[in-house]
């Protein structure tokens, strides 16, 4: 008889997400059918996807003992447990995938142990790889825009809006007689920022 692939399990909630009892009630009943043996859990509760992994205990704690070979297969409720990035997602899968660890996703049913698993993870990796050209490129572009002195599509220059000379010289003034930056802000109903843009320039 084959023996029987240890599992890990991974929880994670945020404050107003599905309970971690549920999520494992769910990865208990799928063990069970795979015949996994589940020999640890690691939980992130009350702790948002979109932290990173240093504030996210379990998931860093799972990726560690991934490569110590603690266990054959990682288990997780939905992909969108291990980030809410696609490159972070990615960046957790590959280093399971170094590991030699397989994974499991529930929700969507992704088995990285076959075949499809694996051009799902693959496919994965190459979104997460054109989300950050895509980013590096619009930063580029909205720089070079700037740089020559561009303009929004309503016409107006890019950057933060200018504050009409009016307005300008009144904060001066205010400033000069010692009113605070707020009080300021609320005479002329502006932002503060803008007011401290006046004063600091």
């Amino acid at each position: 008889m084959a023996k029987a692939r240890r599992a890990a399990f991974y929880l994670c909630v945020s404050t107003d997400e599905q309970t971690i009892e549920n999520q494992q009630r769910d990865l208990l009943t799928l063990a069970e059918l795979r015949g996994w043996e589940v020999v640890v859990t690691y939980e992130d509760a009350g702790v948002s996807g979109v932290k990173s992994r240093d504030k996210r205990p379990g998931l860093d704690s799972l990726l560690k003992d991934a490569k110590r070979r603690r266990f054959d297969v990682a288990v997780f409720w939905s992909v969108d447990r291990l980030g809410r990035s696609t490159a972070a997602v990615a960046a957790a899968m590959d280093e399971l995938e170094a590991a030699g660890v397989a994974q499991f996703y529930f929700k969507e049913s992704m088995d990285t142990s076959t075949a499809h698993g694996r051009a799902m993870l693959e496919m994965a990796a190459v979104f997460a790889k054109l989300e950050r050209a895509m980013i590096q490129e619009r930063i580029k572009a909205g720089i070079a825009r700037v740089q020559a002195g561009g303009t929004t599509k309503s016409g107006n220059p890019l950057g933060r809006p200018r504050i009409a000379d009016a307005a300008e010289a009144r904060i001066r003034e205010l400033r000069a007689e010692g009113v605070g930056l707020i009080k300021i802000a609320k005479t002329l109903g502006i932002g503060v920022s803008a007011v401290q843009r006046v004063v600091g320039s």
